[in-house]
């Protein structure tokens, strides 16, 4: 069983360089919605998420939306452990998969095969995962003897196959997502469609941040709505959707 639960969950961030009584801090605090305030020794705060209280369990499929700036990819990475929240608590269960960012910890130098364990170490999947399933990662990239070259020999292509193919290659019980997967040309989009298609099939919980109402309609059976780093709606996908886009 897998279970994501906050409870008056907040992340800040100081702003260091900015002194925080000056006058275009405070247009800023008047743009932002409030989002920028100053701690005890007088550090701007830039408030990113704002008591987030909600719980997801199995069988969950969530949309994030939300205008840019709403804390949609805070939120993801607060999941996925790359942010501890500041306030309030979080409780995360379950093996959790992020598919935000494809290329983080891709080594140019080194071969496609040597990254493949680079970008695993970095997903936490165990050396030994990997090398019963690299073969089966190497055919899916459809790289061929590029497998052992340099990756600053790759096009843009080959480099985004090689990440997807490794970073697709479990099934997790929580799948974080910032806007759905397309890559590579029409073949391998099409492959990977498939793929993307049996993870969420899979997994237990999944947490899809998107701009896209159709995606969000087909894929979920929930939304929350993130405003100024805070819920504004949560509900039904029909419901939300309607009064977002309308």
């Amino acid at each position: 069983m897998a279970i994501i639960a906050l409870d008056k969950l907040s992340v800040e961030f100081p702003i260091f360089s900015a002194g925080s009584r000056s006058l275009k801090n405070t247009l800023m605090k008047v743009a932002t919605g409030g989002q920028l305030s100053s701690d005890s020794n007088g550090r701007t705060i830039v408030r990113s998420l704002n008591n987030l209280t909600f719980k997801l369990s199995d069988g969950d499929r969530v949309g994030l939306i939300g205008h840019n700036g709403s804390g949609k990819s805070t939120l993801l990475r607060v999941l996925n452990g790359v942010y501890e929240p500041t306030k309030g608590k979080l409780r995360v269960d379950g093996s959790v998969a992020s598919l935000i960012d494809l290329s983080l910890g891709i080594d140019s130098e080194a071969t496609g095969r040597q990254n493949i364990f680079i970008r695993a170490a970095l997903l936490g999947i165990d050396k030994s995962t990997i090398a019963k399933k690299l073969e089966e990662i190497i055919d899916f990239s459809e790289l061929g003897d590029f497998i052992d070259m340099p990756v600053r020999t790759y096009s843009s292509g080959m480099h985004l196959r090689l990440a997807f193919s490794v970073s697709t290659i479990v099934r997790p019980q929580i799948l974080l997502l910032d806007e759905w997967l397309s890559v590579g040309d029409e073949n391998f989009r099409l492959k990977a469609e498939v793929r993307m298609k049996e993870m969420v099939e899979s997994t237990n919980i999944l947490v899809l941040a998107s701009h896209s109402k159709e995606l969000i309609l087909d894929v979920c059976n929930r939304v929350i709505w993130l405003e100024h780093g805070g819920v504004k709606m949560d509900g039904s996908p029909e419901e939300i959707i309607s009064a977002y886009f309308n």
